[in-house]
Order: C-alpha cells, then structure tokens, then sequence
C-alpha cells in the first residue's frame, strides 16, 4: 500500500507536468526517485523461493553467481514508515540548499535559484506531515 506522502507526491507530480512547471517536476521526480532508492534491498538480493547461484536450471557461467529466469530480478521491497520517509525528504532539500551555496560561492546566480526552488516545492510537504 502507497503511503500518503507518495501519493501525494505523484499526483502533485501529474498536476505539475500539466501546468508544465519544471522547477516542480524536477523536485518532484527526484524526491520519488530518492524514495523508491530508499525502499530497495540491500544485497544479496535473493528470493526466498529461488534456488542458490550454482544449482539454478538456468545459472549463467558468464557472471559469477549470476542467475536467470523469471525469480533473477525480484526482491521485496522495505516499506518505509513516514519518519523515514520524511528524512529522506529532508535529505533532499538539504542537498538542494548545499548544491546552491557551493555554486554561488563559484559566481553562478541561475543554477543555485533553481535548486532553491525546486527545495521550496518540496518544504511545502514537510509541513503538517512532519
């Protein structure tokens, strides 16, 4: 089951690429993305069902412990509670605001205002949810 804040963050996503507003996408995208990378599994991705490496039907000699066949590319994926969620989040808008200062201490002024407003779009879901 999709969390509130992810379903939020996608519908706001649909809305924005209507208003064909970029700086809002691009935040958008990246803070689903940062949360979809948050859920993955760390190695070894193995599924509980699967036969080890070296006795899968269909084990490849060409990657070493590499497997094929319908159970390779499946994991379960860690359900993130909404402080977790909220972090990553946080993490996010912290890069955005870090990314600016270095590259306006380096005399660029257009780059930093883009990430700052790509980190307002998405401050605006830290409040009331966290």
């Amino acid at each position: 089951m999709a969390s509130t804040l992810l379903a939020l963050l996608r519908a706001d996503l649909l809305l924005a690429r209507r208003r064909r507003d970029e700086v809002a996408v691009a935040a958008l995208r990246s803070a689903l993305g940062a949360l979809d990378n948050a859920g993955a599994v760390p190695e070894p991705l193995r599924v509980p069902d699967a036969p080890p490496p070296g006795d899968a039907p269909h084990a490849t000699p060409h990657f070493a412990g590499s497997i094929a066949g319908p159970w390779a590319a499946e994991a379960p994926r860690r359900v993130l509670d909404a402080e977790a969620e909220l972090g990553v989040l946080r993490r996010e808008i912290a890069e955005r605001l870090v990314a600016a200062r270095v590259i306006e201490a380096g005399g660029d002024a257009a780059q930093p205002a883009r990430l700052r407003a790509e980190a307002a779009v998405l401050e605006r879901y830290l409040g009331g949810l966290g």
